[in-house]
C-alpha cells in the first residue's frame, strides 16, 4: 500500500502527516518551546560535590547547574578517574562496558570538582530546579534500547513471558560480538532479524558519534540531542511501502538528507523538497482533517456517522445509520454502515492517537455472519496500526472492547484545553437556571447581611432574562427582603459566571 509522508516545518512547530490511499491516517506534532531536554547527552563538568547529600552539581551549559545523585552514577568508572585525576569519565573506553554501579562507595570518592563526565538528562529543569542527570547512558532506537556501559540483554516485561526467552536468544545471536547491552522494546515483539539488525547498526553508529564528540569537544558541551520529530519519522515510520517524503523547508530538507545519508541511506531517494505555491498540507487537506479530528461527530460517506467521546478512563465510539437507507432491507443497511464504521474507527484511532480502553457500540446486527464479517474487517484495519492493539469479540450487550497502547498525548489533549465556560462538561446551565441560582444567593445574603442595595453583575443573556421574563420574580424578591436589586451586564463573563455586590 502506497504511503506518502508530508512534513510541514516552521521555526515554532513541526507537523507530520502520514497519507495512505489519499487519506490522512496519522498526524504528529512537535512544538519547539515544548520540546524538552530528556534523553540529551552532555559532556558535563563537575562544579560542586555535596557529600552530605551524596549528590553533585554538574555544569552542562544550561542557565542552572544540573543535579546528579550517587544512585545515578556509574561509580566504578568514575572511581578510576577520581583516583588518578585523569581525563574524562565519559568517553566510554573498553573498560566502561561491563562495570556496574557500586552503591556503597560514597560520591566524594568517585568524582571530583573540575572533572569531565558524560551524563544524560532524566528530567527537565522545573522552576528553580536544575535538570536531573544520570551517568548511566541509554540510547533509544525504534525497536531497541542500547546500553553502551552494560552487558545486559533484556526484553520488555510487557511482552508475554512465553515469548521472552525466544526473543532474548535472537537478540543475543545478533549482538554477541558487538559489546554493550540491549533491551528489546515492546513494539519489537514481531520484528524480523533484518529490522533488529538495522536498529542495532543505527544505535551503534550513534554511540560512536557520541564517543567521538566527547573526545573533541570541551566540557559543558551537548554531545547528542534526542532526535527531532523529522528524524524520528525517518527512523520509525519510513518503510518499503513509503513512496515519498515531502518537506516544505529547504534548510530542513538539507538537514534530513544529511541525517539519512549517514544513518539510513536507503531513504535518501524518497526525500523530496516541496516547492509549490500551496503549502504541503493543502495537498491532502490535512488542516481540515485535524479540525475534524477534534470534533465529537465524524460523518461517513454513506450518510452514517460516529460519535466519539474521550474521557479520562476510556473512549467510547457510537455508530449510527444517520441518513443512510439501504437499497434492499434494514439488515443490509446496518451491515454496510457497520463495515464502513470499522474502517473509519480504525483510522480515527490513529489520527486522534486515542489510547487505553476503547468501547465500540456498533449498530445491532441480527445475523451472525454479519457480526463476524464486521469484526474481521475491524481487526484487519487495526492490524495496519503501528501501535499495538487488541480487540475482543462482541459482548453480550453487543459491544466490542479493545485496547490501544498509549504512546503519546492524544491529538485533542495536544491541541486543545478544557473549556473555561463549562469546565469540560460540554454544556452549561441555562440562563433561567442561573437566574434562579442568583435569586437564591441574594436571599441567603439578605439573611446574613444588611446592605443598602444588592447589585447583580452577570452575563448579558442572564441580565436580559431578568429584565424580561424573570422581572416579576426579581421584583417579588426585592419586596420580600425590603432592599433594591440592580442589574449590571458584563459581556466578559461567561453564562455561568455572576457576582452579587453588597452596596
Amino acid at each position: 500500500m502506497g504511503q506518502e509522508i508530508l512534513i510541514n516545518w516552521a521555526p515554532h512547530e513541526t507537523r507530520v502527516a502520514v497519507v495512505e490511499q489519499g487519506a490522512v491516517q496519522d498526524v504528529h506534532i512537535e512544538r519547539t518551546l515544548e520540546r524538552g531536554l530528556v534523553g540529551n547527552i552532555y559532556l558535563g563538568k563537575v562544579s560542586r560535590v555535596l557529600p552530605g547529600m551524596q549528590s553533585a552539581f554538574i555544569d552542562i551549559g544550561l542557565d542552572r547547574a544540573a543535579f546528579l545523585h550517587v544512585a545515578d552514577l556509574m561509580p566504578n568508572i568514575a572511581a578510576k578517574h577520581a583516583s588518578g585525576r585523569e581525563g574524562t569519565a565519559a568517553a566510554g573506553g573498553k573498560s566502561a562496558g561491563l562495570l556496574q554501579p557500586n552503591p556503597v562507595l560514597p560520591i566524594e570518592k568517585q568524582i571530583f570538582e573540575g572533572q569531565s563526565l558524560m551524563v544524560q538528562v532524566l528530567k527537565d529543569p522545573i522552576g528553580s530546579k536544575g535538570a536531573r542527570l544520570s551517568a548511566q547512558i541509554s540510547i533509544a532506537g525504534r525497536l531497541l534500547v542500547f546500553l553502551p556501559q552494560d552487558a545486559h540483554v533484556g526484553v520488555s516485561q510487557k511482552i508475554p513471558l512465553e515469548q521472552r526467552d525466544a526473543l532474548r536468544k535472537r537478540l543475543l545471536r545478533l549482538t554477541e560480538e558487538l559489546g554493550g547491552g540491549f533491551i528489546l522494546r515492546t513494539n519489537a515483539e514481531d520484528a524480523t532479524d533484518d529490522e533488529l539488525a538495522d536498529d542495532i547498526a543505527y544505535l551503534r553508529k550513534t554511540w560512536l558519534r557520541i564517543k567521538d564528540a566527547a573526545v573533541r569537544l570541551p566540557a559543558a558541551s551537548l554531545l547528542h540531542q534526542d532526535l527531532s520529530l523529522m528524524q524520528r519519522v525517518l527512523r520509525d515510520l519510513v518503510g518499503e511501502h513509503t513512496q515519498t517524503i515531502r518537506i516544505d523547508s529547504r534548510e530542513q530538507f538539507g538537514e534530513l538528507q544529511r541525517f539519512a545519508q549517514e544513518f539510513m541511506p536507503d531513504t535518501v531517494a524518497k526525500l523530496s523538497l516541496h516547492t509549490g505555491e500551496r503549502p504541503v498540507f493543502d495537498l491532502f487537506n490535512v488542516d481540515e482533517e485535524i479540525i475534524r479530528a477534534l470534533s465529537r461527530r465524524v460523518d461517513m460517506k454513506s450518510g452514517g456517522y460516529l460519535i466519539i467521546d474521550q474521557t479520562e478512563a476510556l473512549t467510547t465510539v457510537d455508530v449510527n445509520t444517520g441518513g443512510f437507507v439501504g437499497a434492499r432491507n434494514f439488515d443490509d443497511t446496518v451491515f454496510k454502515t457497520n463495515l464502513e464504521a470499522a474502517q473509519t474507527i480504525a483510522r480515527q484511532l490513529r489520527l486522534r492517537n486515542l489510547g487505553g480502553i476503547i468501547i465500540v457500540d456498533f449498530i445491532d446486527m441480527s445475523r451472525e455472519d454479519h457480526r463476524e464479517a464486521v469484526l474481521a474487517e475491524f481487526r484487519k484495519q487495526l492490524a495496519r496500526d503501528r501501535v499495538k492493539t487488541m480487540a475482543g469479540g462482541f459482548s453480550s450487550l453487543g459491544l466490542v472492547e479493545m485496547t490501544r497502547k498509549r504512546t503519546r498525548e492524544s491529538l485533542a489533549h495536544l491541541l486543545s484545553e478544557t473549556c473555561p465556560a463549562c469546565s469540560g462538561r460540554g454544556q452549561v446551565k441555562t440562563a433561567r437556571s442561573l437566574c434562579y441560582d442568583i435569586l437564591r444567593e441574594i436571599l441567603r445574603e439578605a439573611r446574613a447581611f444588611n446592605p443598602r442595595e444588592f447589585r447583580v453583575v452577570a452575563s448579558p443573556k442572564v441580565v436580559e432574562l431578568f429584565l424580561d421574563e424573570e422581572s416579576q420574580h426579581l421584583a417579588g424578591l426585592s419586596d420580600f427582603i425590603g432592599k433594591p436589586i440592580s442589574l449590571q451586564s458584563d459581556s466578559a463573563m461567561s453564562q455561568e459566571q455572576y457576582d452579587i455586590v453588597l452596596l
